[in-house]
C-alpha cells in the first residue's frame, strides 16, 4: 500500500453553498450534478448552492447531496493533479461516505451509487420516522466510560448504544430519545466536556434501522459490484474486502452497526499510510485524525 489514502465524509458535512465554485468551474464537477438531477428528479445543484437548509439537511436530501458533492471536489482533485488521484492506494468513508469510496475504488457506477444513497436516505428517514429516538455527541470520556454510561441509564425496553466510534474522547451513542435524554448529566458527573445532541433524524447505526434493511438490500441486490480496485476499509469491522459479495452484506450491516472510524483510521496507519486528503464538505474527518495520529497530514479537498 503506498503512502496516500483518501477519505470521504458522511451525513451532518453538508452546508447551504457547497458544490457553488465546483459547478461553476469544473466541467466535470457540473456533469456529475446534471445527472444526479435526472436520477434523483429534482435540481440536487440549486438545493446545494441556495438551500433552503432546512431542506438540505434531511437524510433524504443530505445523503445523495453530500455523495455528489464530494465527487464533484474529487474531479477538482482530478483537474488539479491527476497524478495524485491516480497514487491514491486506499480508501475510506465515513458512513454514508463508504459509497462514495466505493464509487472512486471502482465497485459501483456514479448512477447506481446515485441510486442506492436516495433508497438509503429515504429508507432511514422512513425507518427514523417510526420511533422517537436520536444521536449524543459526548466529548472527553473513553468508550468504556460511554459503555457504562449507557448500561447505567438504558432501561430493559430501550435501544441505547455506542454508535460511532470517532477518535480517542469522542463517542456518539444512539438510541430512543427517552434514554437519549437521560445520559447528559451522569456524562457530566464522569468528566465528560460536552455532551451534544445531533441534529439527526434518528437512532443510525442501531437496531432501530432494521426497518431500512429490507429497503436497501432490494435496491443493492439490483446493483452490479465489481472487486474493487484499491482497498476500501468498512466501517463495520475496519478491515479491507475484496469479494462484491461481502461487500453487498457489510453495506447492508452497516445501517445497524456501529461505525468504526477510529480503528479504521488506525487500520490505514499500520498499513503505511502517511498522508490522508478529506474530499468534500467540510473538515470533520480532518479534525478527528489529529486525534488519532495527531503528526499524520491530511489535507482537505473542499467543495
Amino acid at each position: 500500500m503506498s503512502n496516500v489514502a483518501f477519505l470521504f465524509p458522511g451525513q451532518g458535512a453538508q452546508s447551504v453553498g457547497m458544490g457553488e465554485n465546483l459547478f461553476s468551474d469544473v466541467p466535470a464537477a457540473k456533469t456529475l450534478f446534471n445527472q444526479a438531477s435526472d436520477i434523483l428528479g429534482y435540481d440536487l445543484a440549486e438545493l446545494c448552492i441556495s438551500g433552503p437548509a432546512e431542506k438540505l439537511n434531511t437524510t433524504d436530501h443530505s445523503q445523495p447531496a453530500i455523495f455528489v458533492a464530494s465527487l464533484a471536489a474529487l474531479e477538482s482533485l482530478k483537474q488539479k493533479d491527476a497524478a495524485l488521484v491516480e497514487s491514491c492506494a486506499a480508501t475510506a468513508g465515513l458512513s454514508l461516505g463508504e459509497y462514495t469510496a466505493l464509487v472512486f475504488a471502482g465497485v459501483m457506477s456514479f448512477e447506481d451509487g446515485l441510486r442506492v444513497v436516495q433508497e438509503r436516505g429515504l429508507a432511514m428517514q422512513a425507518a427514523a420516522e417510526l420511533t422517537a429516538s436520536g444521536m449524543v455527541s459526548i466529548i472527553g470520556l473513553e468508550s468504556e466510560q460511554v459503555e457504562a454510561l449507557v448500561n447505567q441509564v438504558r432501561r430493559e425496553d430501550e435501544v441505547l448504544q455506542l454508535a460511532n466510534y470517532l477518535c480517542p474522547g469522542n463517542i456518539v451513542i444512539s438510541g430512543h430519545s427517552d434514554a437519549c435524554g437521560r445520559v447528559e448529566e451522569p456524562a457530566n458527573e464522569a468528566g465528560a466536556r460536552m455532551v451534544m445532541p445531533l441534529a439527526v433524524a434518528g437512532a443510525f447505526h442501531t437496531p432501530l434501522m432494521q426497518p431500512a434493511v429490507d429497503r436497501l438490500i432490494t435496491v443493492l441486490e439490483n446493483v452490479s459490484l465489481q472487486p474493487p480496485r484499491i482497498p476500501i476499509i468498512s466501517n463495520v469491522d475496519a478491515q479491507a474486502h475484496s469479494d462484491p459479495e461481502e461487500i453487498r452484506q457489510l453495506l447492508v450491516q452497516q445501517v445497524v452497526s456501529p461505525v468504526r472510524w477510529e480503528d479504521s483510521m488506525n487500520k490505514l496507519l499500520s498499513e503505511g499510510t502517511e498522508q490522508f486528503y478529506e474530499i468534500g464538505p467540510g473538515r470533520v474527518l480532518r479534525g478527528l485524525l489529529k486525534r488519532i495520529a495527531r503528526k499524520v497530514p491530511c489535507e482537505n479537498i473542499s467543495c
